[in-house]
């Protein structure tokens, strides 16, 4: 009776956990007696308990509210499972948009009668074409997109491989033509179609097969086939790492700490999030304004610390920087509940604070790579709203800040794709990179699936390992709660470009910012679009420094003095200098061979004050004592 009573006078708000906490059970038996935990943590039976007083058998039904969420669970149960087979894609999202684009077409005849059109034409053409390599004139019908490499060997301009790769380009010409411009279609839904059209096509292309392939095929001839026994025993050897849980072959040969990530450093500060690096001067005078770089936590900080060749770090210690580096901590399960606030606080908000200690009375040269950049930022108008001054400058490496157009990344992320993702996340408190990487190589599945498959595989070759390919394979995670706003307040909202992005309750805004920006973008990136990366021209009202270099997301930005085939073009507009549209700044800006290092460090020699001798290491009197060495530990976790 004791019991019967303590369920009736429990108070409401104990009786709303409770039921919450009941809400969160897998399998709501509604045919069976409820059991209901009790407040000191000991389950209660209905059927073994004596005739409950009517109230207490109300406490202990579910309500409305606790059945809705427990349907909720369910939901995210089967989409968490669901996602298993479909790589992390919502079949809802794909479905809508090939019913926008099918439905839009059918009811179209006029498109139809276009496509009928272009049919003919291309058919009268590939014949003419086949008539003139009757009589020995090979010139193409139709040229690759530049971007498209798979038929550039001359081989391909003989009978009959130059029939195949010319027909499979005008059929891909016209589902191009097919799938695009059709009235009605909304814009993302255009662009999934035309996308997924293009990734089927390219499963056939006559590259990706033996008989149809002539290098593949000439290859085989002279080795007898020993290239395709070396491929399946490099096929078998791929999958077995793969399944086992394993890096990537020679992965093992650029090991951190000992090969890669070797800048001499300590650790001076760690807390959950983070541990900062402070690296060793290897000047006598420093520049007093130290660096601090943000890169992003969806991979190592060592991309910018790899070999002792290509390290950015040591480029700038070299030349007389204090540089501090952040090293995130690879989150898991026990994470799932840290948000972009955390990132910004217990990252470059701590980050900010111990170099304030160690570099007393000293701006601070802030630098972002990618996520890094866009997290950079965020904390940089929030300081500027605040009145904080402490950034001498503010560089971005690959790094967006409206996402209006952040290239074919955005084809993944709609309401739907995103809520499905969020029911993915949910379930295991993280998103892997397995999951991440599968979407980037959709992205360049030429050059990251097909080219490996023909090389590693029908050639029987294998690519040589490079430090930058092993540092690509040190995979790490996201934690629920932040991608998901990083996903709906930047990608689908874009809030932080439109203003209403809020710190500690209130709106902030980039044009607040007035220390000089330094933006890099690169020309083949399909992460930050270049074009994505220029419109922070756009958001601010402080001098902007824009450097477009050539190369991809990662390759771009490691580019070291002496790399070959370097270029770049660079040019600095003033808050008073008119807005140039990014085609015509890139038609008009002279281009310069070389890395574009020396061109930043120059930039930030301009605006750093005099030189100094080197702070010290840490500051244990203050709090800040020596933890490790670099690359510290958090570089480790897996």
């Amino acid at each position: 009776m004791h019991n019967n009573l303590t369920r009736i006078k429990e108070p409401s708000r104990q009786r709303g956990q409770n039921l919450q906490k009941f809400s969160q059970f897998r399998v709501l038996n509604m045919g069976q007696p409820i059991a209901v935990e009790e407040p000191s943590g000991k389950r209660g039976d209905a059927a073994a308990a004596p005739s409950p007083a009517p109230r207490a058998l109300v406490d202990r039904m579910p309500t409305l509210d606790g059945i809705v969420r427990s349907h909720h669970i369910y939901d995210r149960i089967f989409h968490a499972w669901l996602g298993r087979f479909t790589l992390g894609l919502s079949p809802v999202s794909l479905t809508q948009a090939y019913l926008d684009w099918m439905l839009h077409l059918a009811s179209s005849p006029g498109k139809q009668s276009e496509l009928a059109m272009k049919a003919i034409r291309k058919s009268i053409r590939f014949a003419l074409y086949s008539a003139r390599c009757a009589r020995g004139d090979t010139t193409p019908c139709i040229d690759p997109l530049s971007q498209d490499r798979r038929f550039a060997h001359a081989a391909w301009q003989s009978w009959p491989y130059n029939m195949f790769y010319q027909a499979f380009l005008l059929t891909q010409q016209w589902w191009h033509n097919a799938t695009s411009e059709v009235a009605g279609v909304s814009r993302h839904h255009e662009q999934a179609v035309t996308f997924g059209a293009r990734q089927w096509l390219d499963i056939f292309s006559p590259s990706n097969f033996l008989l149809t392939n002539p290098e593949l095929s000439r290859v085989t001839i002279e080795e007898r086939g020993n290239n395709l026994l070396r491929g399946w025993n490099n096929f078998v050897e791929d999958w077995e790492r793969a399944t086992g849980g394993k890096p990537p072959l020679d992965t093992e040969r650029f090991q951190v700490g000992r090969d890669v990530a070797t800048t001499p450093g300590k650790v001076v500060y760690r807390n959950r999030l983070i541990e900062l690096i402070q690296y060793q001067p290897t000047t006598k005078q420093v520049h007093r304004e130290p660096v601090l770089i943000v890169p992003a936590w969806i991979m190592k900080y060592y991309i910018l610390d790899l070999s002792p060749g290509n390290s950015l770090v040591r480029h700038l210690v070299d030349q007389g920087f204090t540089v501090f580096m952040v090293s995130w901590k690879n989150p898991d399960e026990n994470d799932r509940d840290l948000g972009m606030s955390d990132y910004r606080r217990r990252g470059v908000l701590a980050a900010l604070d111990v170099i304030s200690r160690i570099v007393p009375d000293s701006r601070i040269h802030s630098v972002g790579y990618c996520l890094g950049g866009t997290l950079l930022t965020i904390a940089a108008a929030a300081m500027a709203r605040d009145g904080d001054r402490r950034l001498a400058s503010m560089t971005h490496f690959a790094a967006q800040t409206d996402f209006t157009e952040a290239g074919e990344l955005m084809l993944f992320i709609d309401d739907a794709q995103v809520a499905f993702l969020e029911d993915i996340m949910w379930e295991q408190g993280y998103l892997d990179a397995k999951q991440m990487a599968g979407t980037f190589q959709m992205l360049r599945s030429n050059d990251l699936i097909w080219s490996r498959v023909i090389h590693d595989y029908l050639m029987g070759k294998r690519r040589p390992m490079n430090d930058l390919m092993a540092w690509n394979a040190d995979s790490t995670r996201l934690p629920y709660r932040m991608h998901s706003e990083y996903l709906r307040w930047l990608f689908l909202n874009n809030d932080l470009a439109a203003g209403r992005y809020r710190v500690d309750g209130r709106p902030i805004s980039i044009t607040d910012i007035r220390a000089p920006i330094f933006s890099v973008a690169t020309t083949d990136d399909h992460v930050a679009p270049w074009q994505s990366v220029y419109k922070i021209h756009l958001l601010t009202d402080t001098d902007v420094t824009f450097a477009l270099t050539s190369g991809g997301h990662n390759a771009g930005i490691v580019s070291e003095p002496g790399h070959r085939n370097r270029r770049y073009q660079i040019a600095t507009r003033t808050q008073d200098d008119k807005f140039m549209d990014a085609d015509t700044w890139r038609a008009s800006v002279p281009e310069v061979a070389g890395s574009w290092w020396p061109a930043w460090l120059a930039w930030l020699g301009q605006h750093s004050s005099a030189e100094t001798p080197p702070p010290a290491m840490g500051m244990p009197e203050r709090g800040l004592p020596l933890l490790a060495d670099a690359p510290g530990t958090y570089v480790y976790q897996k």
